[in-house]
């Protein structure tokens, strides 16, 4: 039989598409699904009796590719093909990370009647990647350090779960990153992620901005006006800095994580949400409370799901990976060639300390990448904060009375000592960034250091 005969008949169509190893489902303009193959009801949990005929929203009680989904406004604008990963809950609520790829079906007019979709089930291969350190980037968030595969591995374990989570970490490490991660991989992906800094804003506006107002509540309320928790309804609420919450507005919140209820500032009729609560701070709010700054109650309430976000100095190795993704970003946002980074600069970049953590080292590529104008960036185009820092941290070289060798480096806080390095890289096998990261050195510097006391280490 000819294959346009053989495709021609749907039974043998569906019979080809029902052997694929890829999940395959298909929807009209109008979302009604018409096709939802058996890979595709292995890896949702719906079989294709729940699905068929119906609008995708309404099968899968939100929208099947969540924040991804391009007919959840009234005009879509619909891509020939695009590409992604998103986070799936299937029908027993267990989170499934999916590789999508999507495709626009035109009809014979050249117009759009529908679209195609196959995915595949990455979240095994996923959780190996991160079991065997292959891992680089997740959720925009970009590290290999053991620290950070832990912090991924974190967002995908509380994706199920609608506990509340707390992250704590020093400015710039990116809580707010992480926030977002939680909200985009959880089933909630598809509905509001609110954000809120609650040290930003005046005493007299907070309870208004969480809970909202009604018309006449105070002097200037206008008009009813919902709060972020209305905003968030169905989705996610991150509220930053949750440390700087006065006495008052902690009573409060910790009432509306209690009841799952509020009142509006001025109003009487309560309101219901379902929220997912996200809350961060830099500040350490077990001493917080210690210190009578921070309700006991509201902090266990806050605290089920701790994260913590280890600060850069902590995970030098990640920096080399960071710089390459924030070339790659210049490249793409500004069209044209961003300069490379020079082997010595990237010693300096290893070598600092970063008190701004991964914020400022984002700062310092985008004012080298500026003052190198396009040629490679050295030293001398970083921030000054960073040449005044490694102008300090430059060794002298003394050398051994009567002879015009070097002995040693005049460095007070040297970290490294020739029994040290060769016991860090005996315990590695030779393996140079763990040695670096037992002797808590950055790369650059542990070779720095074997080039200078190459005598004593042959």
């Amino acid at each position: 039989m000819p294959l346009d005969q053989i495709t021609a008949n749907r039974a043998n169509l569906e019979r080809i598409l029902d052997n694929l190893k890829e999940g395959i489902i298909a929807h009209d303009m109008q979302r009604r699904i018409f096709f939802f193959n058996t890979e595709a009801e292995r890896i949702t949990g719906f079989s294709r009796q729940e699905v068929l005929g119906k609008d995708c929203h309404d099968a899968f009680g939100a929208p099947f590719c969540g924040d991804k989904c391009s007919f959840c406004e009234p005009r879509p604008a619909l891509p020939e093909h695009c590409e992604y990963a998103i986070t799936i809950a299937r029908r027993n609520g267990e989170p499934r990370r999916l590789e999508m790829s999507v495709t626009l079906m035109n009809g014979d007019d050249g117009l759009p009647i529908g679209v195609v979709a196959s995915f595949r089930d990455v979240t095994d291969i996923l959780a190996l990647q991160i079991q065997a350190h292959k891992l680089t980037s997740f959720a925009n968030m970009v590290g290999q350090d053991v620290k950070m595969l832990s912090v991924f591995q974190q967002i995908i374990d509380v994706a199920a779960y609608d506990y509340p989570v707390h992250i704590c970490g020093e400015t710039g490490t990116g809580k707010e990153l992480v926030a977002t991660a939680i909200h985009t991989e959880s089933h909630r992906a598809g509905a509001p992620f609110v954000p809120i800094n609650c040290g930003a804003l005046p005493e007299n506006l907070i309870e208004s901005e969480l809970f909202g107002h009604v018309k006449g509540a105070f002097s200037g309320a206008v008009r009813d006006k919902k709060g972020r928790f209305e905003l968030a309804d169905g989705g996610s609420i991150f509220l930053d800095e949750i440390g700087e919450l006065s006495k008052p507005m902690q009573v409060k919140l910790l009432r509306f994580l209690q009841e799952g209820r509020f009142l509006r500032v001025g109003g009487e009729k309560e309101i219901s949400v379902s929220v997912k609560i996200i809350s961060a701070t830099n500040k350490d709010l077990k001493t917080e409370v210690e210190e009578g700054r921070f309700r006991d109650d509201l902090y266990y309430r806050l605290n089920v799901i701790p994260i913590h976000l280890p600060p850069l100095r902590e995970r030098k190795n990640d920096i080399p990976l960071l710089v390459d993704h924030f070339l790659a970003e210049a490249r793409e946002r500004y069209g044209h060639k961003a300069p490379h980074v020079t082997r010595e600069t990237l010693s300096v970049l290893m070598d600092y300390h970063w008190p701004g953590n991964v914020r400022e080292l984002q700062n310092a590529i985008h004012f080298a990448i500026v003052k190198s104008g396009g040629r490679p960036i050295t030293p001398r185009n970083l921030p000054l904060e960073l040449i005044s820092y490694q102008r300090t941290r430059t060794p002298r070289r003394r050398p051994i009375p009567g002879s015009g060798a070097v002995s040693r480096l005049d460095a007070p806080d040297r970290k490294l000592t020739p029994e040290s390095v060769i016991r860090a890289l005996r315990e590695t096998g030779g393996n140079k960034s763990r040695a670096a990261r037992m002797l808590g050195v950055g790369r650059a510097t542990l070779y720095r250091f074997l080039d200078e006391q190459a005598g004593l280490l042959a």
